[in-house]
């Protein structure tokens, strides 16, 4: 069967370790995997080629930015972080600060690594749902999040997320600042 929308399958009453769901995700390598901390197992279909494109040119321009100020570590969508309150979620991008990252074990940091990451970039494609997606960020949010940004090309705009403050909501075309978690960095968003 193949779907433009996640399955999205029930597995509360059976618990998967992290371990359990590391081995799930290496054994059915060409799935793109999720659990929510309400657990739900997110099965996500992959992305058409404008947002992939679009995940790469945001996920460059992060990089770009840190190697000149080598401040932490970048991480594409393809990487799995087990939250604090159990989900284990992959954003499109990812930044953690490097002091946060070497408190990690190498094993921790070869699977999925038990952080929550510091910086997110969540790109609404056109299959993904809002709702979800809203839930996604404040599953981040409450696991120690400090800045996210959620870019809907489908609503032109980008909902802005930080620890104890309301959402902003900023239209098409922006800029967006890193503030003090990305010191320096700026990210221009045309309207898509």
């Amino acid at each position: 069967m193949i779907t433009s929308e996640p399955v999205i399958l029930n597995i509360k009453t059976i618990g998967l370790s992290s371990e359990q769901f590391y081995q799930l995700c290496q054994i059915n390598e060409n799935w793109r995997l999720e659990e929510t901390a309400k657990g739900e197992l997110f099965i996500m279909p992959p992305v058409g080629a404008i947002s992939g494109n679009r995940e790469s040119e945001f996920n460059a321009d992060l990089v770009i930015w840190n190697r000149q100020t080598k401040l932490g570590k970048v991480f594409s969508s393809s990487t799995i972080f087990t939250l604090p309150n159990g989900g284990k979620r992959s954003p499109d991008v990812a930044w953690i600060a490097n002091e946060r990252w070497e408190t990690l074990t190498p094993e921790e940091q070869e699977k999925f690594p038990p952080i929550c990451p510091d910086f997110v970039i969540e790109l609404r494609s056109r299959t993904d749902s809002l709702s979800q997606l809203h839930e996604k960020m404040q599953e981040y949010l409450n696991s120690g999040l400090r800045l996210g940004w959620l870019i809907d090309p489908q609503k032109q705009r980008v909902e802005i997320y930080r620890q104890n403050q309301a959402k902003e909501i900023v239209p098409l075309p922006t800029s967006l600042s890193g503030e003090g978690v990305l010191p320096g960095f700026t990210l221009a968003l045309p309207v898509f």
